[in-house]
């Protein structure tokens, strides 16, 4: 079996995504993507702390190195500091365990903009150091929606192998034509949309995928969408109603009976027999929408985690700790999309 350690673990998306390998060693340092960990995976192999601060010769020896080192610095919504950034510079602690350990494999993940920061020189600097130690590197920008979530998310996955013996290449993955990859381990891509809201209100449980399409424009300038596409990446930082997962128009039967539960009901379309009336509400007559952000259990799936994934916590103290939806938020924004996790693994399984 494959052995490997995960850095900037998160809430163990690359753990996840890689169950039929074994993870030896793991590091996070935020107190809320930590105590999921805990909460999911034990603490046996998690160290919580700053990676700086940890000795290469201390962590156990590994066949596969991953992780999604800090993003910010190199992403498009930020103000792309690159190398400048001191969470630019963490990838530099990676290559410092590279060059102590030697695994044969490593694995990671960043945005898509780390290939054209600074005209490209940040990317070449990622390789060439990644070289120098050793390493043949191949890389490919994968879309979230293509491995069986509805999730408009492109993210650089950079594979590299130890020199010595050649392996077979793990990218390209999917077709060359950008048509749909499904990974055999995704057993339905519906009802993403979960049946609650944060606040029990305008519950719908008929929508298979989420939204691209803009609709209109909301007060404070984010953009609302329609339930009929894939939904706009997950972001970890971001202020405002809807920064983080977006906004959404999500149909309500009873609009003015907000409160009045959803579940069960149908729609007739267009010319069809309508339903036998009652005096509680108007059954199958779309007369509104509301407009709400995602849910952390919609953002989950998106995510390719289970439902309630992040939903509690174990602290250091090992006491069991509810997650706020804050939180829970900007750790689903942070970690990786599993399923295509997932796939890249069951390459590097037959490398």
């Amino acid at each position: 079996m494959i052995k490997f350690i995960e850095l900037f673990a998160g809430i163990g998306g690359f753990r996840n995504g890689l169950g039929h390998f074994e993870c030896v060693w793991a590091n996070e340092i935020d107190k809320y993507s930590a105590s999921i960990y805990r909460k999911q995976f034990g603490d046996k192999e998690l160290y919580e702390g700053d990676i700086r601060n940890v000795e290469a010769r201390s962590i156990p020896d590994h066949d596969l190195l991953v992780g999604g080192f800090p993003c910010q610095a190199f992403s498009i919504a930020g103000k792309r500091a690159g190398f400048d950034d001191t969470r630019g510079t963490l990838f530099f602690e990676i290559a410092r365990i590279l060059r102590d350990k030697r695994p044969r494999c490593v694995l990671l993940e960043n945005v898509k903009g780390l290939l054209s920061h600074d005209s490209g020189k940040t990317f070449q600097t990622v390789l060439k150091v990644l070289a120098d130690i050793g390493y043949r590197v191949e890389w490919q920008v994968l879309n979230s929606k293509n491995f069986g979530v509805p999730q408009n998310r492109e993210r650089l996955f950079i594979v590299g192998h130890l020199g010595g013996q050649p392996r077979r290449k793990v990218f390209p993955i999917g077709e060359s034509n950008g048509a749909t990859f499904r990974t055999r381990h995704v057993e339905h891509v519906s009802g993403t949309l979960s049946t609650k809201n944060q606040s029990g209100q305008a519950k719908w449980d008929g929508i298979t995928t989420l939204i691209l399409k803009e609709t209109q424009k909301f007060a404070d300038a984010q953009r609302v969408r329609t339930t009929d596409g894939n939904a706009v990446t997950l972001k970890g930082l971001g202020g405002g109603m809807g920064a983080k997962t977006g906004l959404y128009a999500i149909p309500v039967l009873t609009p003015d009976r907000p409160i009045k539960r959803q579940n069960g009901r149908r729609f007739k379309t267009d010319g069809e027999v309508a339903f036998t009336q009652t005096a509680q509400d108007r059954h199958g007559v779309y007369d509104g929408a509301r407009i709400r952000r995602l849910t952390p259990v919609e953002c989950e799936r998106l995510q390719g985690f289970p439902d309630n994934f992040t939903k509690l916590g174990i602290d250091t103290n090992g006491k069991s700790v509810e997650i706020s939806d804050t939180q829970r938020y900007k750790v689903l924004g942070n970690a990786v999309t599993t399923n295509v996790i997932t796939a890249i693994g069951e390459n590097i399984n037959n490398d």
